[in-house]
């Protein structure tokens, strides 16, 4: 390896965890709390964009700030608990860490409870960067010279696209197969369980140019 070591950069939502069931919660609560409809089944199917681009289907656009600080105060005690690990999340970044590289999380979700899933669930990453959604997501990525962005949604292709990074996508969030290769995913797997394979392959070729 050279001096500049292998980074990769991970999502959070449907890609390293599986924030169904605690969003769901937080969103029956939050309906619960304030007397305002919100169809959680609906909103859970499409995670991703930024917390505000949800609520504003429910809440009154001057409203919607004070609900996103109302559903991120109730935000640990519902959604931690409730959250899985994806499927080969934790493999996936101890394989990058025996490739000799760094693992970082960048996610739209508010930085502080993106830690906590990431305490709870025993995942440490080298970084982890919050508030950040798509394009926005390449100022991080270059910051930490992230070579390679693994994420779940098209806004992910778009900010590992953004940044120069290769985007590998993983068809377990939102976005179909068809709808990341048509973003421009440079890869696409089924789940993070491929992650480790497609890596040694990845580095093997690039050792050969």
């Amino acid at each position: 390896m050279t001096s500049r070591a292998l980074t990769v950069g991970f999502d959070l939502d449907m890609t390293l965890i599986d924030s169904r069931p605690g969003i769901h919660a937080c969103y029956t609560a939050l309906a619960e709390r304030t007397g305002t409809y919100i169809d959680a089944d609906l909103a859970i199917t499409r995670l991703g964009p930024p917390l505000a681009e949800e609520l504003v289907n429910w809440f009154p656009a001057e409203r919607v700030a004070e609900m996103s600080q109302l559903y991120r105060a109730m935000y640990p005690e519902i959604a931690i608990a409730a959250t899985p690990a994806m499927p080969g999340a934790r493999e996936a970044i101890a394989a990058v860490r025996g490739a000799g590289g760094r693992a970082v999380v960048v996610t739209a979700k508010y930085e502080p409870n993106a830690k906590l899933h990431l305490s709870h669930l025993g995942m440490v990453p080298d970084a982890v960067v919050g508030d950040l959604w798509a394009e926005q997501k390449a100022a991080a990525l270059r910051e930490h010279g992230a070579s390679v962005y693994v994420g779940d949604h098209v806004g992910d292709v778009r900010g590992a696209r953004t940044a120069g990074a290769l985007s590998v996508a993983v068809a377990t969030g939102p976005c179909d197969a068809d709808e990341l290769l048509a973003a421009g995913a440079d890869v696409v797997l089924g789940d993070l369980t491929e992650l480790p394979a497609w890596l040694a392959a990845y580095r093997e070729d690039t050792s050969r140019a």
